[in-house]
């Protein structure tokens, strides 16, 4: 049945899926007064009114998948779980042998049983939902916007307020809010890799030469969720919004496996460590008590509790609650966590890349030289930039808006009257130029174009010299690169501006247009470091992160602002090196170089994997359609709330402030939130491995099970609830001066050495109650159990504040009030327990007051012999946690 219905389902999901194709392709076949009619959308855009009542119809511009996130899911979620099962199955089969196969029914037994199915799932349940809420309040506090035409007006919305028939406007960076139709394009090109597969982006027309029978994706004047603009500009209708989209047609379908994170892989590692342990124990625990004591009812009961002892069924509760008091945590330092996963990983990088603008520099571009090709300043250089920062409509950077304030101080904002705008060829990366065509009153129509240097260098056929145009040949190309030579060198960021004016007379402008024009002159700019970047490069250092800036700025400007704030320029690796390397030469190369300049987004890219490929954990942190592919490569992809739509889709972090300060206190709260996950799971591990070897020694000596069932499991219960204050402890500085990173070797010789050294003064436990309590037949069982189940449960939340630290606990390293708390209660609650009649509840004896002794002997014996193999084991691994 379960198959017909899932086969049920899949078939709806097709057929959503077809319907949703067939009705998107439609569109694009319509004349726009058809497709305006049908969505009742006009140019000048909608009115505030009838977006409001649209978004009541169709809904938030939100595809949502699977499950709900509801509160009868997360409830479903935190009672039904494997470790949960087996105690339910406990509790069913203790019901049978205590109450119905039973002359005195007990139901004593059954109903703690229950009782601990209930609080571990209430417990489970309020963290998953803190941590749900905790998540959901961070991600408000980023958005990606879109502009549309509301009103009349063009405005900036947040994207899930984008409603079919709205009419937007796109711009290179930007990621599509929708399925739209394109009204208008220039030069535009989409990225849908993400939906095709296609690694090259496609370029894009308002008008459609297709075919009815082409696909979907295929046609050229549809965009849909999903893409992003890589280069030009265009303005589109909305089609289709949220699940109506195709993306949305698909999303169920595609809501399935993922790659795993590094975290994620870890997190298996040691889940399948401890499940290799327990599928050990539990045969072996169950043979040996089935033949030493010949019940082999209560022996498997016993054998299945060692299981759920065994198993660290708060693991999911303490990691969930730990990332997510470690995302509030870094949310306070201005670091948002996009992924609670990646908390892990942004402690475990040892190698940020960064873009140089903005991080290491303040973001505050100044125009400070206008020149020609001699170096003198020349308004009309100033004049020519203005023009084309002024009419180009795409993204307008930093440099447009230096250029354009720079010029009204200069008072030149009344030539604007003199030219209107004709045709645009916008910016892309290949390129690195861009160019608008514009007509004057007089009707003479002009092309000015301004970019990188060389690019702009290699169009040209002509120079203006001393008010003449001449011939571009080898003395006066010197002459002009000697200029940009000298002011680059000086840390200037230099951009040239060419133009020409036998422009066609009519027709759309493209490219091929961009030759033989005249280089006129340059504009420099400064962008001055950082105050706080040395400091901040030096403080990653001392944490063991390697910063390597990756720009694509010249190699003067580059070397200029590295060598103020400290990163390492003895080598310098440009775009045009790496372009001529083979892998094996990059790898080789980038062991030693931390400075990139004027890299492609694709040589971004390669230099992240090359650093990947020798070990590293790499983090990007850039902000630009030129950094998505290196963001998406790192093994954690850093942006800013400022960065273009795609840059901060791609990223698992987002700062709310662009400085590397602030980086620095992200990385130190990742560690920390590690290094309190480690603290549990090398207890958990440690601690079973140490009750392996005491089930199995008792098991073979005593003529009774060491502890019953539900003892275990109580016992167990208590130390996970002990250990709930871990997400909230404090972490010594030392362990967070380095990186970290997920090694199962590292908990298999911790076992080794805190397991044994445990079992050891279980035995001693054991030999005290044999000797000395007189707990040595079976009638007296109940008081042995007691007396373990209170040395073991108090042991184990003992034992916490020795393992939390490397250091003497209380004097060097002080634990957090919460978990001072919680252990005090749950220790607390086991003397109660043993040493009242609160003990009988649990089929025990009350403990004598003399054992009170012997118990205070044990665990100080315990807690000093930890200490000592503590500074054996830093001694021979060089760390401990």
């Amino acid at each position: 049945m379960k198959f017909l219905n899932r086969t049920s389902y899949n078939k709806q999901l097709q057929k959503n899926r077809r319907d949703t194709e067939m009705k998107l392709s439609s569109y694009s076949f319509m004349t726009e007064d058809e497709l305006f009619a049908l969505l009742s959308a006009r140019q000048t855009g909608l009115t505030s009114e009838e977006a409001l009542n649209r978004q009541g119809e169709s809904g938030k511009n939100v595809i949502t998948t699977g499950k709900k996130n509801t509160v009868l899911h997360r409830l479903r979620e935190a009672v039904i779980n494997p470790f949960n099962v087996i105690l339910l199955v406990i509790a069913v089969i203790t019901y049978f042998t205590d109450v119905v196969a039973s002359s005195k029914p007990d139901y004593l037994t059954v109903i703690i049983i229950i009782s601990l199915v209930l609080l571990s799932s209430l417990v489970a349940f309020v963290q998953d939902w803190r941590s749900n809420a905790a998540a959901e309040k961070l991600s408000k506090m980023i958005s990606n916007n879109a502009d549309v035409w509301r009103d009349g007006k063009l405005i900036s919305i947040f994207m899930d307020e984008i409603v079919p028939g709205d009419i937007v406007r796109l711009s290179a960076g930007d990621m599509l809010p929708a399925d739209i139709r394109f009204l208008t394009t220039k030069d535009t090109f989409i990225a849908q890799a993400a939906l095709t597969g296609e690694s090259n982006p496609v370029e894009k027309f308002s008008i459609s030469k297709n075919k009815p029978e082409d696909g979907l994706t295929d046609l050229t004047n549809l965009g849909f969720t999903g893409s992003n603009v890589i280069s030009g500009s265009a303005t589109a209708v909305v089609l289709a919004t949220g699940n109506d989209t195709y993306l949305g047609s698909m999303a169920k379908s595609l809501s399935g496996d993922r790659a795993k994170t590094s975290f994620e892989r870890g997190v298996d590692s040691i889940s399948h460590l401890l499940i290799r342990m327990m599928l050990v124990m539990v045969p072996v625990v169950f043979i040996i008590n089935g033949f030493a004591k010949g019940d082999w009812p209560n022996a498997f009961l016993f054998a299945i509790s060692i299981a759920v002892g065994l198993t660290p069924e708060m693991l999911p509760v303490i990691m969930t609650s730990t990332l997510a008091k470690g995302a509030v945590s870094m949310s306070k330092h201005k670091v948002i966590v996009r992924t609670l996963g990646a908390i892990q990983t942004f402690g475990e990088m040892d190698v940020l890349c960064t873009d140089k603008t903005g991080t290491l520099t303040e973001d505050k571009i100044v125009l400070e030289k206008y020149m020609n090709l001699h170096g003198e300043d020349d308004t009309r250089v100033l004049r020519h930039a203005y023009l084309n920062s002024y009419f180009q409509t795409g993204l307008k950077n930093l440099i447009d808006l230096a250029i354009i304030n720079r010029a009204s101080e200069n008072g030149l904002e009344s030539i604007l009257e003199k030219y209107s705008r004709i045709d645009e060829i916008p910016f892309d990366f290949s390129r690195r130029r861009m160019s608008v065509v514009l007509t004057d009153k007089s009707g003479k129509r002009q092309l000015i174009t301004k970019g990188a240097v060389e690019e702009i260098a290699s169009i040209s056929s002509f120079v203006e010299m001393n008010g003449q145009i001449v011939p571009m040949d080898e003395e006066t190309r010197r002459m002009a690169l000697s200029t940009y030579d000298k002011y680059n060198a000086e840390g200037l960021r230099m951009i040239a501006v060419a133009q020409k004016n036998n422009v066609p007379g009519s027709g759309a402008f493209s490219v091929t247009d961009e030759q033989d024009m005249v280089l006129i002159g340059f504009v420099g700019f400064l962008d001055p470091p950082k105050d706080s970047a040395k400091s901040a490069i030096s403080t990653l250092r001392e944490h063991g992160v390697r910063t390597v800036v990756l720009t694509g700025d010249s190699e003067g400007v580059a070397l200029k602002v590295c060598g103020k704030v400290g990163v390492n320029t003895a080598s310098l690796i440009t775009g045009r090196d790496v372009e001529h390397m083979d892998d094996a030469q990059l790898l080789k190369t980038a062991k030693s170089c931390d400075l990139f300049a004027k890299l492609s987004p694709s040589q971004k890219e390669r230099v992240v994997k090359a650093f990947q490929a020798v070990g590293h954990t790499v983090g990007y942190m850039g902000d630009g359609i030129n950094d998505a592919s290196a963001l998406r490569q790192a093994d954690v992809g850093i942006s800013v709330d400022s960065a273009v739509d795609i840059a901060k889709e791609t990223a698992d972090i987002i700062l709310l402030k662009k400085d590397l300060m602030v980086l620095e206190e992200g990385v130190i709260e990742g560690r920390r939130t590690f290094g309190n996950i480690m603290k549990y799971i090398k207890m958990a591990a440690s601690g079973n491995f140490g009750n392996m070897i005491s089930v199995i020694a008792a098991s073979i000596f005593l003529p009774f099970l060491p502890m019953l069932p539900v003892q275990i499991l109580t016992q167990n219960l208590l130390c996970d609830f002990a250990q709930m204050g871990i997400p909230f402890d404090s972490v010594d500085k030392e362990y967070m001066k380095k990186p970290r990173k997920w090694e199962t070797h590292s908990i298999k010789s911790f076992m080794s050495y805190m397991g044994p050294l445990s079992s050891v003064f279980d035995i001693l436990c054991f030999a005290v109650m044999w000797w000395v309590i007189g707990a040595n037949t079976m009638d007296k069982s109940p008081l042995f159990q007691c007396g373990w189940f209170v040395f073991g449960t108090v042991s184990q939340v003992l034992v916490i504040y020795m393992i939390r630290t490397a250091k003497i606990p209380f004097l060097q390293s002080k634990p957090s009030a919460p978990l001072f708390l919680s252990t005090l209660v749950i220790t607390t609650a086991a003397l109660i327990t043993g040493f009242t009649d609160f003990s009988i509840g649990l089929d025990m004896y009350r403990l004598p007051p003399r054992f009170v002794v012997w118990l205070a002997i044990i665990l100080a014996g315990y807690l000093l012999c930890v200490q000592l193999v503590k500074k054996i084991y830093v001694h021979r691994h060089g760390e401990w946690m």
